[in-house]
């Protein structure tokens, strides 16, 4: 057993890139994870790990053991799932993402209460609002707001999620209010932009009477975190393109104002994804069928 702990901390310290990240995600210090390790190179006879300036990178004996421990950890998760399903007593650990303003709002709430009713499952969330490999990452469920790239991912509908212009009273009152989506290409406004590196040219999709219209927005600020914009719509730095259930609190409180409510935002999907390998494990489908329902009556709340 403590030989095939071990493997499980080289594997999770090569996918993280550190003892201490790697560790950390088997819920163990850099101490024990580091000797974990030195134990499994001393049985092993051979060095797996190289430190570089950076981070911890495999040697070419460590990538060949790897790639094997790998498989050998997949097949001993799935022969797990398949007792837990005959069980039904879904186990073990479940590693999750989300984006933030999602995972802040709706996902971490019912994390709790997921725990109670399944109480042999962990549940390892990471929020960002960043794109994330699941299968680099090894993440078993990962929340997503958009339309996916990835067509090897499985995927089930959430919800859909309208979405909202808005700006705060003291910015409208600085800049002039926006009375059609032209404004929002002129100097004279500020679009709070959710932007990543290497990405596109930005623009945002308004409904208007001819159907579906795209506009260039015009913005000084970009930022690859949702909630970043957020605060700064509610500072009256400019004018937030956000989930509507994000900011119905502030809209109702007049921290911020709906603008062009008659040519809103396309509505987002959000969608669950999850690897096609994931399929069986009950653990995966019972995280799912509990998350989606609660998720819809948060948002609706």
């Amino acid at each position: 057993m403590a030989y095939l702990e071990s493997i499980k901390v080289f594997v999770r310290v090569v996918e993280l890139g550190s003892i201490t990240s790697g560790g950390r995600d088997l819920r163990l210090t850099p101490a024990v994870a580091s000797k974990r390790i030195k134990e499994l190179e001393a049985r092993l006879g051979t060095r797996l790990l190289n430190r570089t300036t950076r981070k911890l990178v495999p040697t070419e004996a460590g990538r060949m053991f790897y790639d094997q421990a790998r498989r050998v950890i997949s097949t001993l998760e799935d022969a797990e799932a398949s007792l837990a399903g005959i069980a039904s007593n879904p186990r073990g650990t479940l590693r999750v993402t989300a984006p933030l303003g999602i995972g802040r709002r709706l996902v971490a709430p019912l994390v709790p209460a997921y725990c109670e009713a399944f109480a042999h499952v962990d549940v390892r969330l990471r929020l960002s609002d960043r794109r994330v490999d699941l299968f680099e990452e090894e993440l078993d469920v990962a929340f997503f707001l958009g339309t996916p790239r990835d067509s090897n991912l499985k995927q089930r509908k959430v919800a859909d999620v309208p979405r909202v212009l808005c700006a705060s009273p003291e910015y409208l009152e600085r800049h002039g209010p926006v009375s059609n989506p032209r404004d929002l290409m002129e100097p004279a406004h500020h679009c709070l932009l959710l932007r990543f590196p290497r990405s596109p040219d930005y623009f945002w999709m308004l409904e208007t009477e001819d159907g579906p219209r795209k506009i260039v927005a015009n913005g000084r600020f970009d930022a690859d975190e949702g909630d970043v914009l957020l605060n700064w719509a509610l500072d009256g730095k400019g004018i937030a393109n956000v989930p509507r259930f994000e900011v119905k609190d502030a809209l109702k409180s007049g921290e911020l104002v709906e603008i062009l409510p008659e040519t809103p935002p396309l509505p987002s999907v959000l969608t669950c994804l999850y690897p096609h390998r994931k399929l069986q494990d009950p653990k995966v489908q019972g995280f799912i069928d509990f998350m989606i329902p609660r998720c819809r009556a948060a948002m609706d709340a």
